[in-house]
């Protein structure tokens, strides 16, 4: 059996009242593997802002978040979507926390690209508090929100940061054995829309330069590939197949795509 932290990445959009990722993940944790869970929550956070009349706009798969967009983001996840879960790990016995990146500076960033706004590239994770949690016996629900950092120290800025991107991060701060990314497909697909079901680095490459991967799996392949690159095996599984996240633990071979 793998040593070392189990890094889940969760998404808004496998999530019913089916999934089986939370159970799965709850057992993990009574079974002491250690597992932390990133979360995001992009399409309630869309909702949100259509409620508030502000448009929701993607670049290479980034949420951009200007003033607007920002405090509706930091509500729907660090608020609505973190204590919904906490409340759900809850309800399956598992001691959990919920927290972002802002708590502790767990996550301190910059801002990464001007025409994405308020949208942060992490520059450093303090896992203080994170190890305090996992030496507890406690389960660390995360938020992507980060703290942004200058030159000059901490500004007290809020960020938003992508949820990939943020467990990709934290995966190889915690050295961790496992990093899965749980989503409504069945893997990373190649340009005849079949699973590839193991990807190197240049093959990732290559199959973006492509146009295969697109939007929203181009942050989980170069989260993916910033894990495996510390030695973490990193998987894309589809989170709408029940148990997927147990099989993938459990078997070398699994349904999804590994990334190395």
């Amino acid at each position: 059996m793998e040593s070392g932290p189990i890094v889940v990445k969760i998404g808004g959009s496998t999530l019913g009242s089916h999934d089986t990722t939370l159970e799965d993940v709850a057992l993990l944790h009574s079974a002491g593997r250690r597992p932390v869970v990133v979360h995001g929550g992009g399409d309630l956070v869309s909702r949100w802002l259509r409620t508030h009349g502000v448009e929701a706009r993607f670049l290479d798969g980034l949420r951009v978040t200007e003033a607007a967009a920002l405090d509706v983001v930091v509500a729907v996840l660090a608020g609505l979507v973190n204590k919904q879960l906490v409340a759900r790990f809850g309800a399956l016995g598992a001691r959990t926390v919920g927290l972002s990146g802002v708590d502790g500076a767990l996550l301190r960033a910059r801002r990464s690209r001007p025409e994405l706004g308020f949208v942060g590239q992490i520059t450093a994770v303090d896992r203080t508090v994170l190890d305090m949690l996992l030496e507890g016996r406690t389960l660390p629900v995360i938020a992507p929100i980060a703290v942004e950092e200058t030159e000059d120290g901490l500004t007290g800025q809020l960020l938003n940061v992508n949820a990939d991107t943020v467990a990709g991060e934290m995966a190889r701060s915690l050295g961790a054995a496992v990093l899965a990314f749980l989503t409504d497909v069945p893997g990373v697909l190649d340009g005849q829309g079949r699973v590839v079901e193991r990807l190197a680095a240049d093959e990732a490459r290559a199959l973006a330069a492509s146009g295969a991967i697109v939007g929203g799996m181009i942050p989980k392949v170069d989260a993916a590939l910033t894990a495996a690159a510390a030695g973490t095996r990193a998987v894309v599984l589809d989170g709408r197949r029940p148990h997927a996240l147990r099989e993938a633990l459990a078997k070398e071979r699994i349904k999804g795509t590994v990334i190395a």
